[in-house]
């Protein structure tokens, strides 16, 4: 059996996959939390709630309407982007020109009141969500079996990442969004709706939280504590990528996943702790983070 630094290669390869999928989670959700910041500069510590929703939209469309799996992944962050839109147009509008501190509270208050309502209605043991038949099963790689379905979430996660980092800085819809954010009385006198461009960015922002909360239904329990036990780390990931940037969170989300995944294996017991261990570090050297840009 062939070892690398005394482990098995499977071993290896296997942490490597894990770390793969979580840096998958980590970079969608981060980059949702990062474009509502840098774009609408709202700490949205409601995030984990929406990951959360969108796991439950899937189940729910499942067990009572029969939608399956590729139905759900398209119709659940759309419909929690929908929940985000109301929450920004009800809730989020009236504190744009308060300190973001605001934001954070009224967003914190908002994680509470999801998590109790489906704590209530479905309790904390969490509900089984299939895997796809196509999605079933594994493929021998030779040195390790591969999942197929831990790989689509790889792929897919990047997919959606790198599309959104192409929307918003190689675009001229990205272009006025970061436009609208820093000027927006010069963009309205181009005719553009500047406050329904920072509702749909919310929504879309949201809508990427769902987006993993489907990705994660067939792999975790659908529970409504599964995006409380995230986002703290999804959290750290930003500060780590620099707050509000886009490329820093895809990066340093997929990047520290597979460092979460190698520490596992050299290191068990401070696998839960690298992340904010390097964030630490990070902050000491470079306080607006990775790729963030000192003011």
């Amino acid at each position: 059996m062939t070892e690398i630094f005394g482990m098995p290669i499977q071993a290896l390869m296997g942490q490597l996959l894990l770390g793969l999928v979580n840096g998958s989670f980590y970079a969608v959700l981060s980059l949702g939390l990062a474009v509502i910041f840098g774009l609408l500069n709202v700490i949205n510590f409601a995030h984990g709630a929406f990951y959360m929703l969108g796991a439950f939209v899937a189940w729910m469309g499942l067990q009572y309407f029969g939608l399956n799996y590729w139905v759900m992944l398209i119709l659940s962050p759309v419909v929690v982007g929908l929940f985000g839109i109301i929450t920004e147009r009800l809730l989020l509008k009236h504190l744009y020109k308060l300190d973001p501190l605001y934001g954070l509270l009224l967003t914190f208050g908002l994680v509470l009141l999801i998590e109790g309502l489906f704590r209530s209605l479905y309790g904390v043991s969490g509900q089984p969500y299939n895997t796809p038949d196509i999605l079933q099963g594994a493929v021998n790689l030779g040195f390790m079996y591969l999942p197929i379905y831990r790989g689509w979430v790889v792929v897919a996660s990047v997919i959606v990442c790198l599309a959104t980092w192409f929307m918003i800085e190689k675009t001229r819809l990205g272009a006025l969004l970061r436009a609208g954010t820093e000027n927006p009385k010069l963009v309205e006198a181009f005719g553009v709706n500047v406050p329904l461009m920072i509702t749909l960015t919310f929504g879309f922002g949201v809508g990427l939280a769902g987006f993993a909360g489907v990705l994660a239904a067939p792999i975790l329990q659908v529970s409504p504590l599964m995006g409380s036990n995230l986002i703290i780390v999804v959290f750290a990931v930003v500060v780590i990528g620099g707050m509000g940037s886009i490329l820093g969170s895809i990066v340093t989300g997929l990047g520290l996943g597979v460092i979460e995944g190698f520490t596992k294996v050299f290191w068990p017991q401070a696998s839960n702790t690298v992340v904010f261990i390097i964030m630490v570090i990070v902050l000491l050297l470079r306080p607006a983070g990775l790729f963030g840009k000192e003011k």
